[in-house]
């Protein structure tokens, strides 16, 4: 690891004030630090954000609000989160071990670097890591790539777990920055690799995530996140979906869907929630709208077998959704 300079931020102004000078965020650090361990990450300063008042689980009205440095495990085990938004406990109870879970951040999460094994390789061509010198994923070992939303500049899909259940859910989130607060759709948190795959996410310089905040509706009591991956503890997806349905007398009024692992991004599939609408909550039904998840896939040399597994994935977890009473 490559020297580096820690100071700790007592106050957000303070945290701001120290990343508009080119300090980086650190929280629970469970990513970055690994990064910097393996020099992937070099920063020359880091800012400790874990005393600024960020970690409260609230109610607000018909919202649920999660504070960016709530850890995932008080996320999880909140009476609050389990009782109004259960599929996010789901989906951080599947996303990480119980050690990371107690240390790792919500804010991080979000902004977890990928897991394609080429960006840790340091001799390796990768966009994300060194602009311009490549993919070697597009012609390598690509089996837990992406089949959406890639470029030939980039197939890594993004790793996080919880993200996929808040795109679901049409969660907000509130930033802060130099130029002052904003607030937009988890969604639009995170960019397509296109040209320039080192830029995944839509923060200004120095903007710090102050909270998250999750609408409730009658979809939110059944919903479920279903994880296929190829062990049963601490691995990423190969395949995710977060479904929630809104069943009035056996028909869908609406449907949310968003999966996880096959996109470069969180990866919302409003065609298949539309093909739902009235549609009776059914496996025939699942099954039509499941089909159209593929649309635009460009599956690569040894990935061709998230094509098929993507909808059965959907499919299933839409049934257990339609399970709940």
């Amino acid at each position: 690891m490559l020297p580096f300079v820690l100071e700790k931020a007592n106050n957000t102004e303070a945290a701001i004030a120290s990343a508009a000078a080119g300090a980086r965020y650190i929280a629970g650090g469970t990513t970055l630090v690994d990064l910097m361990r393996e020099e992937v990450e070099r920063p020359d300063q880091l800012v400790d954000i874990n005393a600024l008042p960020l970690g409260d689980i609230r109610v607000d009205g018909e919202d649920l609000v999660i504070g960016a440095l709530a850890r995932m495990s008080d996320v999880a085990t909140h009476p609050d989160v389990q009782r109004l938004q259960p599929v996010i406990a789901e989906s951080l109870i599947e996303g990480a071990s119980p050690q990371l879970r107690n240390m790792a951040s919500m804010g991080g999460n979000l902004l977890q670097r990928c897991r394609c094994p080429y960006f840790r390789m340091l001799d390796s061509a990768c966009n994300k890591r060194a602009p311009g010198s490549g993919c070697a994923a597009i012609d390598g070992l690509n089996a837990g790539n992406a089949i959406l939303g890639t470029s030939d500049h980039c197939v890594a899909t993004h790793p996080s777990d919880v993200a996929v259940a808040l795109v679901a859910l049409g969660a907000t989130m509130r930033v802060r920055g130099p130029q002052g607060e904003r607030s937009f759709p988890v969604e639009d948190l995170f960019r397509l690799p296109g040209n320039t795959p080192h830029l995944e996410h839509t923060l200004l310089p120095a903007e710090l995530i102050l909270e998250i905040r999750v609408p409730s509706g009658p979809h939110s009591r059944r919903a479920r996140y279903l994880k296929v991956r190829d062990r049963a503890s601490y691995e990423f997806a190969l395949v995710s979906a977060a479904v929630a349905l809104d069943v009035d007398n056996g028909l869908i009024r609406s449907a949310r869907i968003a999966v996880g692992g096959v996109g470069t991004k969180p990866w919302r599939l409003r065609a298949c929630e539309a093909a739902l609408a009235g549609k009776a909550a059914d496996r025939a039904s699942f099954e039509a709208a499941a089909h159209l998840a593929t649309d635009g896939a460009r599956p690569l040399s040894h990935n061709h077998y998230k094509v098929e597994l993507l909808p059965r994935t959907i499919v299933r977890a839409l049934e257990m959704a339609g399970e709940v009473a």
